[in-house]
């Protein structure tokens, strides 16, 4: 299997100083017209998978969800995973707004969980979280259950005696969690992969209940000790990387922002340097077992995706390091990964 490359979208880039690099007015920045804009040079280049990250503090912003669904319906092979919060969202929603994305889609989502412990996301919402890890770990069982909860061959659009729907294969889950309980089933079909692919940071959320692990590193070995650890079907690197562009060096563009507010370290793995430079790092991860693929976060989206898009991406299909998603595949057929018959399904019908 060739190494699997997704790209962080969301914003200006991963420095928090990014906007000020950026290639666009600031009002821009969630339009739809640049949101579609920068996916389709994410899906020319050659990208798997985008994901967008989420912010549950400042009012007004358009959530991940929602653009994962614009996204998905602009493009055509590319596949997107908007991270999605625990902490103040309710699963059963969750469930319903993902298997919703993967229709649109027609396969193509995925779901980054991620908890939000924050204090300032806490005096946002009124209340503190009360266990962000547990909340994670619940809500990722009970969306898993209610994706399963309508069997495959539950719509039967059945002319001849009016029913659009054999209840008997509409299963209520029961789940109840230390905070909360869910009845069931969903309101929304099955999605098309069956159940999204379910990424998170490796430790959030038992490796049992993931598809893909994210793990990161100071180094590379600590990056493939980290991927060691993991028991997931697939296991991604999390890469941030400031990249030399013909204006400017990387190490130049990474001061230049740092003048302003610090790069601090989110435990990612960092690049700073040539395209080259990157292609060679990727060539090594891809030939070491354990890692599947690389979420990279560009310094500043504008400058170093058109980077990765003319240098880096190119080079590694031609090396056949990586490849291009197939057209008509779904994520998890991009990943290798087995379509999972409803827990429900064995149970032969009974309600």
């Amino acid at each position: 299997m060739t190494l699997v490359l997704a790209v962080e979208i969301d914003g200006d880039g991963a420095h928090p100083a990014a906007w000020r690099r950026a290639a666009h007015p600031r009002a821009e920045l969630v339009t739809p017209r640049r949101v579609r804009h920068v996916a389709e040079v994410a899906e020319r280049a050659g990208f798997a998978l985008v994901t967008l990250d989420d912010d549950l503090v400042t009012p007004g912003r358009i959530g991940s969800v929602e653009r994962a669904g614009f996204i998905a319906a602009a493009t055509s092979v590319l596949s997107v995973a908007p991270v999605v919060s625990t902490t103040y969202t309710e699963p059963f929603h969750v469930s319903s707004q993902l298997a919703s994305v993967d229709h649109i889609s027609a396969g193509r989502a995925g779901w980054v969980v991620a908890a939000s412990p924050q204090p300032e996301v806490a005096a946002a919402w009124g209340r503190p979280a009360a266990d962000p890890a547990q909340e994670a770990r619940d809500s990722v069982l009970v969306v898993r259950e209610l994706w399963d909860s309508w069997e495959d061959d539950a719509v039967i659009r059945d002319v001849a005696t009016g029913r659009y729907l054999d209840r008997d294969r509409l299963h209520y889950i029961d789940h109840r969690a230390a905070t909360y309980s869910v009845k069931g089933p969903a309101i929304v079909p099955r999605p098309p992969q069956g159940q999204l692919v379910v990424f998170a940071a490796h430790g959030l959320v038992p490796d049992a209940e993931l598809d893909v692990a994210l793990v990161g590193g100071g180094n590379v070995d600590a990056v493939l000790a980290a991927a060691a650890k993991t028991t997931t079907p697939r296991t991604f690197v999390e890469l941030e990387v400031a990249l030399d562009t013909a204006a400017a060096d990387g190490v130049d563009r990474v001061a230049e922002l740092d003048a302003y507010a610090p790069w601090v370290s989110r435990g990612h793995l960092r690049y700073t340097g040539s395209p080259e430079g990157l292609v060679t790092l990727l060539r090594n991860l891809a030939g070491r077992g354990g890692v599947d693929g690389v979420r990279l976060h560009p310094l500043v989206l504008d400058e170093d995706l058109a980077v990765l898009s003319q240098y880096v991406i190119p080079a590694l299909i031609a090396a056949r390091v990586a490849s291009r998603p197939l057209p008509g595949h779904t994520l998890r057929q991009t990943l290798g990964l087995p379509r999972p018959s409803s827990r429900y399904a064995t149970l032969g019908g009974a309600a």
